[in-house]
């Protein structure tokens, strides 16, 4: 999920993504039976995602409405708030020394490396690649909105172009480009517009989860995961699952874990992500096109969130479907209406036409069947 981050442009998509990304951190979590880590991870990461979340809300509204990182840049010294707290959010969720998303993604990873489990030497050395891929599409998102060249004006210049090449055509490519222009109005910074910043309904918001994601991590670290905060609410073998109390052994506080960062692997995948996307977008932003050109069916493959949407139309979607279909004319149209309903109505007609044969209107006819219905009853009750 962080690899399709990286390909998206919409500022929202790139923030949603993250979160399946973290998701799989927690889930990994629980899968070293290091439960305590991945519910700490749940809770540090409500503050700093929600945070980025109504950063990208405010940065939208100062776009006026345009999502596209692409048609974003420099955006720093025109929201000055959204910016700072964006910043800390990016921070905390790569995972930076001392900020709350590093004390919960650091334990599940290192859990994961303690746990016995079959698989977790796997999943250990994704979780440590998906350092720098979370630090990677974090920064990226973060140059391209906040630094940078300003590129909405060039995106507002390319959409008037885009509506008088439009309406120099006449007809009805004419009003297409009048709708054009009507939409770039209300989607995206018109001429002589700037982006401002969000009013303090998003703003003040914004600053208040700034402050815990800063401080969060540190301040639950030792109690959530080797405190009595859980009691008796989580219990762990610790002779079948070891990963908690190996942690546990290894955790001298919260400084000196803090501290220890500076020296281990994630720590240095943190910074090269950081770096990596300085380089691709701030410096050298041919690199990512010719990464793309030259890796062309990887590109497709994100872009397209490795098919998975259309596994799911073809498979599940079409599959249901077809059930869906089966039963309607197998169950609805054959069984309940073809017999139960339809059925019953045809025999009940048959029986109505064969009563109808006797039903003449000629005395003697009823007189006959009198005599011979009186004539079975006589046979049945008189004792023979």
């Amino acid at each position: 999920m962080g690899l399709i981050g990286i390909v998206q442009n919409d500022i929202k998509r790139v923030v949603a993504y993250s979160t399946l990304s973290q998701l799989g951190y927690m889930i990994a979590a629980l899968g070293a039976s290091a439960y305590a880590a991945g519910l700490f991870h749940l809770m540090t990461h409500a503050f700093f995602k929600a945070l980025l979340f109504l950063a990208a809300g405010s940065v939208i509204i100062g776009m006026h409405h345009d999502q596209d990182i692409r048609n974003m840049g420099g955006l720093r010294k025109y929201m000055p708030i959204t910016w700072i707290t964006a910043l800390v959010g990016s921070l905390a969720l790569i995972g930076t020394p001392f900020l709350s998303g590093f004390y919960s993604k650091e334990h599940i990873i290192e859990a994961v490396h303690f746990a016995n489990v079959p698989g977790a030497g796997i999943a250990y050395v994704a979780l440590v690649a998906g350092v720098f891929v979370t630090a990677f599409y974090s920064f990226r998102m973060y140059f391209l909105v906040f630094h940078g060249k300003e590129r909405w004006r060039d995106a507002h210049h390319g959409r008037q172009a885009h509506g008088a090449a439009g309406a120099a055509h006449g007809g009805h490519e004419a009003d297409d480009a009048a709708a054009a222009g009507h939409d770039a109005h209300h989607h995206g910074l018109g001429p002589g517009d700037s982006p401002r910043e969000s009013p303090a309904v998003v703003t003040v918001p914004l600053i208040m989860l700034a402050l815990p994601s800063l401080v969060i991590g540190l301040v639950a670290v030792e109690p959530l995961l080797f405190g009595g905060f859980f009691k008796d609410s989580i219990a762990v073998l610790a002779e079948r699952h070891p990963a908690m109390a190996s942690l546990a052994e290894h955790f001298h506080g919260w400084a000196a874990f803090g501290l220890h960062a500076f020296v281990t692997l994630p720590f240095w995948l943190t910074l090269a992500g950081v770096a990596a996307a300085y380089y691709c977008y701030m410096v050298n932003p041919a690199v990512p096109a010719a990464i793309r050109e030259r890796l062309g069916w990887i590109y497709r493959m994100l872009d397209n969130k490795y098919y998975m949407d259309r596994i799911n139309e073809i498979v599940f979607a079409a599959g249901a479907r077809l059930i869906g279909r089966g039963l309607w004319r197998g169950g609805d149209q054959a069984l309940i209406d073809g017999v139960a309903i339809d059925g019953t109505a045809r025999l009940v007609a048959w029986i109505a036409s064969v009563v109808r044969l006797v039903q003449s209107g000629y005395i003697y006819h009823y007189a006959i069947v009198m005599f011979i219905g009186i004539a079975v009853l006589l046979w049945w009750f008189v004792p023979r």
